[in-house]
């Protein structure tokens, strides 16, 4: 059994969807050889808060926690925000103007911490951990990020140890589709991007999750061909069931849902069709939103008259949106407006596909999420203005439920389940260990 040491920022109790992928990994790798070590901050700030997932971690799996500092007291001081931990969007306020505080915070945030808050943890981590390894010994290291901090402390670790190196990028860096909006200064963001090529070229390996960002890291010349192994779903949390009738037109969206993804099209849609009294229509219908919503959202739906129809959700533990997903007539995936976002495939549209629920997407034609939803015959992708599209969609489905059809999509999506992904990913750990 080769022992594998994975760093990462995001682990349980975090919840959201940043801690799923490496959760999954760990909890299957030790079927193909591996012994996850896990390094993680003992005190991180967290999106949000899911202490179900602990159970999820394999018994007798050794998880090192050591404190970090983070910028974040000294942005709440600024902006006079208390909450203890920093939503997503802090960045911004709400109506997407920024205060002139939020907007000195960006700045600080974007060209003081470089490559983002979590720098200040990369030196005492890289010390500690080069001393640890002395005493336990593994054979092969993991950095995932973003945070890219995570990378940088495996880069120094390996260098200093000779132990081989797996980067996985979960996200882009420099070509993530909000990096042009952190206003980084020229000589800011020419850092960045000799950071990004230094990890792309020491490391022993590559690993990212789309066809898309492969492509745009390879450009970077790594020492091999960067792997593609995309987030997936995981069966043990889908148990068969019985699908059912639902007693309302439910159209369920979970999840971060920013400016840049608010579908303002179907909003429009829904609202003319209970305008109009399209039969039944009212009476059946329920927007079921879950997590953190921008006020983006919120004020369409309330510009389009359906707030006696929506159902809006904090932030619930990972079996019960899971359970909410598997419910839903229609579930509502939205990936940005950004041409960048062509290339992101969130971890949420693999459970939609597990879920075997019709998905109504929005997002870039031709971008990896539609080439994957149009294989999985799991539903269809539109344009943000495609109204006639979306309109023929909607009806569709909507004319199903009144007869009380639930359609259940039956494309094969096994090639994105966690134990066949982990069997990847600890195959390019093999490849590496044997250099």
């Amino acid at each position: 059994m080769k022992r594998v040491l994975i760093i990462t920022y995001y682990w349980p109790p975090a919840g959201g969807s940043g801690v799923q992928r490496w959760l999954k990994f760990v909890k299957y790798l030790r079927e193909f050889g591996y012994e996850p070590v896990v390094y993680t901050p003992l005190n991180p700030e967290f999106m949000a808060v899911d202490k179900t997932l602990l159970s999820e971690i394999p018994s007798g799996v050794e998880v090192i926690k050591r404190e970090i500092t983070e910028p974040y007291s000294i942005y709440k001081l600024l902006t006079g925000k208390k909450e203890s931990g920093v939503k997503p969007g802090f960045i911004k306020s709400g109506n997407g103007k920024s205060k002139f505080s939020e907007r000195v915070s960006l700045f600080i945030r974007s060209n003081l911490f470089i490559p983002d808050p979590k720098m200040l943890w990369i030196s005492p981590s890289a010390r500690f951990l080069v001393k640890h390894l002395k005493e336990s010994s593994v054979d092969v290291i993991v950095s995932t990020g973003p945070p890219h901090s995570m990378h940088l402390i495996a880069k120094r670790v390996s260098k200093a140890t000779g132990i081989p190196w797996l980067a996985d990028f979960r996200d882009p860096w420099t070509k993530m589709y909000n990096f042009k909006y952190l206003g980084c200064t020229k000589p800011v963001e020419a850092l960045h991007k000799k950071l990004e090529r230094g990890v792309i070229r020491c490391a022993d390996a590559v690993v990212t999750v789309t066809n898309t960002i492969a492509a745009e890291l390879q450009e970077l010349n790594p020492k091999r061909r960067v792997e593609v192994i995309t987030n997936g779903y995981d069966s043990a949390d889908f148990p068969q069931m019985d699908v059912v009738s639902q007693e309302r037109f439910t159209i369920t969206y979970t999840g971060l849902f920013v400016r840049t993804q608010n579908p303002t099209v179907l909003w429009r849609i829904l609202g003319e069709r209970v305008g109009a009294g399209t039969t039944g229509f009212a009476e059946s219908l329920q927007i079921r939103l879950v997590g953190h919503i921008d006020s983006s959202v919120l004020e369409d739906i309330s510009k389009y008259k359906l707030e006696p129809y929506l159902v809006k959700m904090d932030y619930m533990p990972h079996n019960e949106v899971i359970k909410l997903q598997r419910e839903a007539t229609v579930l509502l995936l939205s990936s940005g407006r950004e041409p960048e976002s062509g290339g992101i495939m969130t971890g949420k549209f693999f459970e939609y596909l597990a879920a075997g629920r019709p998905i109504l997407g929005f997002g870039p034609k031709g971008g990896d999420m539609d080439i994957a939803l149009e294989e999985s015959r799991a539903g269809e992708m539109f344009d943000y203005e495609n109204y006639d599209g979306v309109a023929k969609w909607i009806d569709a489905q909507y004319a199903l439920y009144t007869i009380g059809a639930a359609p259940v999509m039956e494309g094969d999506i096994s090639k994105y389940s966690r134990r066949e992904l982990t069997k990847k990913m600890a195959a390019v750990l093999d490849e590496i260990c044997k250099k």
